[in-house]
């Protein structure tokens, strides 16, 4: 009976730390399609992946980071204009309202970026 026991037990612990592990790395893939279709300026891919992913830009905007910037910052680097405004338009209007993505564009010589305007005028700034 001991046997039995510790038989489920084990088989309990392995089976949850195998459901645990896979959702991790498909976050980790997501974020990766993610900035990569930024980074290619490729809006429909984009849209894509989230669609089928079920995910909001808004909703993930403060925990993804592309090369330890966040998504719009990412898109301005990158000169991804299409991309960068789907971005822009997908997320809350306060939660640009506060011009650091703008400041750190000028600050980091992106002032000619399409997307100053775009956010601009999403923010009413």
């Amino acid at each position: 009976m001991i046997k039995l026991s510790t038989l489920l037990i084990a088989s309990a612990v392995f089976s949850g730390s195998v459901f645990f592990s896979a959702p991790v790395k498909a976050n980790d893939q997501l974020a990766i399609s993610i900035c990569e279709y930024i980074a290619a300026d490729d809006k429909n891919r984009l849209r894509d992946k989230l669609k089928s992913s079920r995910v909001k830009i808004r909703n993930i905007y403060d925990a993804v980071q592309c090369n330890g910037l966040n998504l719009l910052r990412h898109a301005i680097a990158s000169n991804a204009a299409d991309a960068g405004e789907y971005v822009v338009k997908n997320l809350s209007k306060s939660s640009l309202e506060d011009g650091a993505d703008i400041a750190w564009a000028e600050s980091n010589g992106h002032a000619g970026s399409a997307l100053i305007p775009v956010i601009k005028d999403r923010a009413g700034l």
